[in-house]
């Protein structure tokens, strides 16, 4: 077995353990959100958990920390850091229900189309670019709709900063949606071929 494979195999890297730690911290916000009432706090921690998401991946790829379990847990965090920031500012009423709906609506579609895959046999598709670019965008948009709750400048400020990041990540998210069909396909047709001859 060489290096490459033992370290896709890897389970304790940097990456992971920051992927953890950033899981963690989503009660710490939930709390500040509800318990204290500070939703431009809870924002900032927001911001904070979205931006480490691609601290991790940097570090993965620069440092040869890529691991198996590292390619499903990141996507995975990835969706609960979206669906907990979409629900929770939704229900202080920061972002209208429409967009928060839009962005849900594209996570669970994404999410079953990933277990029909594997469900079926399919093979793991790699997350795209475009999809990275959507989910930081909206991860920045929301952020910023917690922080435009604020009455003064700043908060100004953000409003229009959600809005821009928002509507800009929306519409790439749902455009990797669609660029995933074909991948989705080969990683079907990989899965079961592979199964076949396994079997066989």
């Amino acid at each position: 077995m060489t290096t490459e494979e033992l370290s896709t195999r890897r389970f304790l890297t940097v990456p992971n353990i920051i992927t953890v730690v950033r899981l963690s911290l989503l009660p710490v916000y939930l709390w500040l959100l509800f318990g204290k009432d500070e939703p431009v706090a809870a924002g900032w921690l927001l911001a904070v958990l979205g931006v480490t998401d691609y601290f991790d991946g940097s570090i993965a790829r620069r440092f040869n920390q890529v691991s198996e379990f590292g390619k499903i847990l990141d996507p995975v965090a990835d969706r609960i850091l979206v669906v907990t920031a979409v629900i929770s500012t939704m229900a202080v009423h920061a972002v209208p229900i429409w967009f928060g709906l839009a962005t849900l609506l594209r996570e669970v579609l994404v999410s079953l189309a990933v277990l029909i895959i594997a469900s079926l046999g399919g093979a793991r598709i790699d997350v795209l670019w475009i999809g990275k670019c959507g989910a930081f965008g909206l991860m920045v948009s929301y952020p910023m709709f917690l922080g435009a709750t604020g009455s003064d400048w700043l908060g100004q400020a953000f409003f229009f900063g959600a809005w821009t990041a928002g509507l800009i990540g929306l519409v790439l998210s749902w455009i990797a949606l669609v660029s995933y069909i074909p991948p989705a396909l080969e990683a079907f047709r990989r899965g079961r071929k592979g199964r076949a001859e396994h079997d066989g």
